[in-house]
């Protein structure tokens, strides 16, 4: 068997984190008789500083044609620092989300039990938390109309029937196989586009009455999800209130260092580590791959390699229980491991 996956690196701790990426890869392919075709593809910052584009259209057709992207964080001090950037890496981003048409972004938020201690609640709250959650990625306020002029700036939000009934359906078809619980989070109180939003899971709900069903406003969401976690199953919800709460998510889970996401639709799939590309630390060989590690995990599980996923996943759990890390979540000094170290310990465990 055969796969056909693009890797998009470049920006920031690529150079550490990447490479353990493809470690992982490798002991997957020997252990379970799989290639995996990898395909190095120009995007980001480096993007503009050879073609002017952050995404060229020759990594964007590349991207149509494969079965998977491994995709990597974006982000440079050079755009961060200048709000008159007129291209920004950024822009490769949302365009890539929209012609592929991976309208669904899914974020599974875990704690390890060897880790809670180190989540920013009490232990005794996120103890067993573990929540999956569906965010809308096309549509809403990050894609629609800007404008500005000379003494205001207006961002236009905009939301059809039809972009937040297949988001929802997808997070209903998550619940039945899970705890059968689903938490839509809107700001129906203050906007149109959050009352059509409730509005539709409402009548969706109808095709799934075994699902519980409850409504939360974004800022409730917020501090629902820090005083009962554990209580959470599926949540889905659009665009910019789940990249809000994601950094808050992140801290459950003790380090935002170990969360993947995925990105999908029909035609192909995009897996990345939710963290930045972390610029201020790169080449210093002490970044935590493990969230890189578990979007592997994501993308066999999506290329129906379901053994495979799991063999990863696995190994991870192992790692962890073992008490060794980078600084962000070894046990101890005498535990703490580069980066490079961390990748070769999980492939022994596959």
């Amino acid at each position: 068997m055969e796969k056909n996956i693009v890797v998009i690196p470049w920006d920031g701790i690529w150079v550490e984190v990447i490479n353990e990426w493809v470690k992982i890869l490798k002991k997957i392919e020997k252990k379970f008789d799989i290639k995996f075709n990898l395909e190095y593809k120009l995007m980001w910052a480096c993007a503009i500083d050879e073609t002017w584009e952050p995404l060229p259209d020759d990594t964007l057709e590349s991207a149509r044609k494969s079965d998977a992207i491994l995709f990597w964080a974006v982000g440079h001090p050079r755009f961060d620092n200048d709000p008159n950037a007129k291209v920004r890496p950024e822009q490769g981003l949302l365009k890539i989300r929209k012609e592929l048409w991976l309208f669904a972004n899914i974020r599974p938020v875990k704690i390890f039990d060897k880790l809670a201690y180190r989540s920013a609640i009490k232990e005794n709250i996120v103890a067993w938390t573990d929540f999956i959650v569906f965010r809308e990625l096309t549509g809403g306020i990050y894609f629609w109309e800007k404008i500005r002029k000379k003494d205001k700036a207006i961002d236009i939000c905009e939301y059809s029937i039809y972009e937040i009934d297949r988001i929802v359906e997808m997070a209903f078809k998550q619940a039945m196989k899970r705890e059968k619980k689903l938490i839509s989070v809107d700001k129906a109180n203050v906007l149109e586009t959050s009352r059509l939003w409730r509005e539709r899971v409402s009548e969706i709900a109808k095709k799934y009455p075994e699902v519980e069903v409850e409504h939360l406003f974004v800022d409730n969401a917020a501090m629902q999800m820090i005083i009962r976690p554990s209580e959470f199953d599926v949540i889905v919800t659009e665009n910019m209130f789940w990249d809000i709460l994601t950094d808050e998510a992140s801290q459950i889970s003790g380090s935002i260092w170990l969360l993947a996401s995925a990105s999908v639709w029909k035609q192909t799939g995009l897996f990345e580590p939710i963290h930045g590309s972390a610029p201020d630390i790169a080449w210093k060989n002490i970044a935590n791959p493990i969230a890189t590690i578990l979007s592997v995990a994501m993308m066999l599980d999506y290329l129906d390699l379901k053994q495979e996923a799991k063999a990863v996943e696995k190994a991870v759990e192992e790692f962890i229980n073992s008490g060794y890390g980078t600084a962000d979540i070894a046990e101890n000094k005498e535990k703490t491991l580069w980066t490079k170290e961390v990748g070769d310990r999980i492939g022994e465990l596959i």
